[in-house]
């Protein structure tokens, strides 16, 4: 590979956000068993993957596009590639587009329509409502954008049946109501970031009081909805135990923030977040195989 292509490579994967990616793939299979009953379809499960993963470096990709203003004067975000100049603000637009239609073209072969038609609405809510709206407007910006975020669980069960069922949408406002405290978490560690680049989140223009009483509601409303879905989708000892001592230990990382509502303390809770949703949905698949026998 010639050493001029390998930064502008580089590039195109970075504008992917393949971390988030990766996030966003643990919300999509547990599901897929769920809906199953059992173990789906090894090639459904592919497909579906590569679908999602798509999408989501796609609706990325347009994230980066557009923020790119705002991504140079961050910290956080000054090294990525359009900001450095690694990849053209054309050609991210022309990647992102070439993404999306490759992503529902493969669901809708690989699955069903319905799963490309989610999959292709989370970008459009993603691009369109909170990157374009909501994040350089309101405060509650990342509580309604979550809502793209949480669709692959929606992408993931569809995938499968072919349509929604009441699991399907707790499962999704477990995502959607997690979101915001794990975003936050993170906020809190680049208020300054976003205070200097106008974006008004959270924690860059409430006062502590109202962040902890907000982040505090969100989590009640997660552990709640993961008990809720056991009682929903008739779930065995596994996921109960797990959805009550991650839930527990989810909620005590948030009350340790009323202690101190440090930079330091917000990053713990930031990563504690990462392994209680990767924790929940893994046991939601494990519950399923453990049940059938397996």
């Amino acid at each position: 590979m010639p050493a001029t292509l390998r930064p502008t490579l580089r590039g195109l994967v970075a504008l992917t956000k393949p971390r988030i990616i990766e996030l966003l793939l643990v919300t999509t299979v547990p599901p897929m068993f769920v809906a199953e009953g059992g173990v789906p379809s090894a090639a459904l499960v592919v497909l579906t993957v590569v679908g999602g993963t798509l999408a989501a470096a796609g609706a990325n990709t347009f994230n980066m596009f557009i923020d790119r203003d705002i991504d140079a004067s961050m910290e956080r975000t000054a090294h990525r590639p359009l900001v450095t100049g690694a990849v053209s603000p054309t050609t991210a637009l022309a990647y992102g587009i070439g993404l999306e239609v490759a992503a529902f073209a493969l669901l809708w072969w690989g699955a069903n329509l319905l799963a490309a038609a989610l999959a292709l609405s989370a970008c459009l809510f993603y691009v369109f409502v909170y990157t374009m709206w909501l994040k350089r407007t309101s405060a509650q910006n990342i509580v309604i954008g979550g809502a793209a975020g949480a669709a692959p669980v929606l992408v993931g069960w569809a995938a499968v049946t072919g349509s929604l069922a009441l699991e399907a949408w707790i499962a999704f406002g477990i995502v959607f109501f997690w979101t915001p405290p794990h975003f936050w978490a993170l906020a809190v560690r680049y208020a300054d970031d976003y205070s200097n680049a106008d974006v008004p989140m959270l924690p860059s223009v409430a006062s502590e009081r109202s962040v902890l009483m907000q982040m505090t509601v969100h989590t009640v409303a997660v552990i709640a909805l993961s008990l809720w879905f056991a009682v929903v989708a008739d779930a065995g000892v596994l996921y109960w135990t797990v959805a009550l001592i991650t839930g527990a230990a989810f909620g005590l990382g948030v009350l340790a923030l009323w202690r101190a509502l440090t930079p330091r303390a917000a990053m713990r809770l930031f990563h504690m977040s990462i392994t209680y949703l990767g924790l929940l949905f893994a046991a939601m698949a494990a519950d399923v195989i453990v049940r059938l026998g397996w």
